[in-house]
């Protein structure tokens, strides 16, 4: 009798074993949506991203592993010590298992920061400096959309091989540009260009006109706008009235996307060379993903809201594949799984944490050339991942051996 006792304990504590190891280590999954939702970067993610993550759990089901996803989300302001504190409060005491999108480099590194030291997985979808993968990189950080490295290659790359082979940045004066003049300046310089100089202005300027004039003044043939969001909009409608490009030279902006297209107006954005990601008109499972999109924000999904929803898709595969929501089980998982979705078809994730996929050199069309609303680019070639992304063993991460 107490032999069969003991043997009935011993199968219910392994059954009750098996069924921990399938299931939340809470009851739900909890992805927290931290960005900015009311400054110059608000529609280059903001609520739109936080869309795209809840319809990504919609098309999964609304559940993994038996329990209920939930999205939070929160407006960081642009402000890391706001962003910091959101995801400690997160973190410690509303069960949030992972936090993405984290427009900003400046937050996204905070962030990742806090999750390193938690054992908590970030997901970057929003922010490009590639510090994220290289010295500042987490065994549980990824970085998903893009990064600075790839929209130098991308638009740096294309505008040198056009003869724009002298350079002036113009420079939001925090993490994200100075990673984008730097991966930029390396890419001229590489390619044989120079750079003649540059300037930089504070995140949320309204006034570039004394930027603008000591970019013109240096006789660059390409002033590179190493910035993003409102600031970039803003800068070329101010170089449009100083007649910049009028006089000869070219504006890059090396982080530009549909949705800053669409508020520029393509009359005012016509001929500009971009790199994205992601584009909506791409072929028809990108246009499919799209109609869903504006059906529910109004607008078609930039690289941000496109990446937002694979990162959200991807991060529930993983916990769905390891059985748990479990920080070190998932994020093997994540290293592990290739990625094929409406956007990382055939990306792969490299030690260091880096999505590598596919990035596409877009052309704004001119107003005449547009055939349909949102019909803005033409595209101009498809930069393979491994030519867009830095060497995972080139990173400087200490995690890739």
């Amino acid at each position: 009798m107490r032999k069969n006792f003991i043997a009935s304990v011993a199968f219910l504590l392994a059954s009750s074993t098996a069924v921990l190891a399938q299931s939340a280590t809470d009851g739900k999954v909890k992805i927290g949506i931290l960005n900015d939702q009311s400054g110059v970067y608000a529609d280059f993610g903001g609520k739109s991203s936080v869309e795209a993550a809840k319809m990504a759990v919609e098309d999964f089901g609304g559940k993994v592993l038996d329990v209920p996803v939930e999205i939070v989300d929160a407006d960081h302001q642009n402000k890391p010590d706001i962003a910091s504190n959101i995801a400690r409060q997160w973190y410690d005491t509303e069960q949030v298992d992972a936090i993405m999108e984290l427009t900003t480099s400046s937050v996204a590194l905070a962030v990742q920061a806090i999750g390193k030291e938690k054992k908590k997985i970030d997901i970057v979808t929003g922010a490009a400096t590639t510090d994220l993968t290289g010295k500042a990189c987490s065994p549980y950080g990824f970085h998903w959309a893009y990064d600075t490295h790839a929209l130098a290659v991308g638009t740096g790359g294309a505008l040198v091989k056009q003869g724009g082979d002298s350079w002036f940045f113009l420079t939001a004066d925090y993490a994200f540009g100075y990673s984008l003049e730097q991966q930029t300046s390396d890419y001229v310089k590489s390619s044989g260009g120079t750079v003649v100089g540059a300037v930089r202005h504070p995140l949320s300027s309204q006034d570039f006109s004394s930027f603008l004039l000591q970019a013109q003044s240096s006789g660059a043939k390409v002033i590179g706008l190493a910035n993003a969001g409102l600031d970039t909009a803003n800068a070329i409608k101010q170089a449009a009235e100083f007649g910049i490009t009028q006089g000869g030279q070219h504006l890059a902006a090396l982080l530009f996307t549909l949705a800053e297209v669409h508020g520029l107006g393509l009359e005012a954005a016509q001929g500009l060379t971009l790199t994205e990601g992601y584009y909506w008109n791409r072929d028809d499972e990108s246009r499919a993903f799209a109609k869903m999109f504006v059906a529910r924000t109004g607008k078609m999904p930039n690289m941000i809201h496109a990446g937002t929803y694979s990162a959200v898709t991807q991060y529930l595969k993983a916990v769905q594949k390891a059985g748990t929501d479990e920080t070190e089980a998932v994020a093997k998982q994540l290293h592990e799984m290739p990625v094929d979705d409406v956007f990382g078809r055939g990306g792969t994730v490299g030690a260091n944490g880096r999505m590598i996929h596919d990035m596409y050199l877009l052309q704004v069309k001119k107003p005449s050339e547009s055939k349909e609303p949102w019909d803005y680019f033409n595209v101009l070639a498809t930069i393979p991942g491994k030519e867009a992304y830095i060497d995972p063993a080139k990173s400087g991460c200490d995690l890739v051996k």
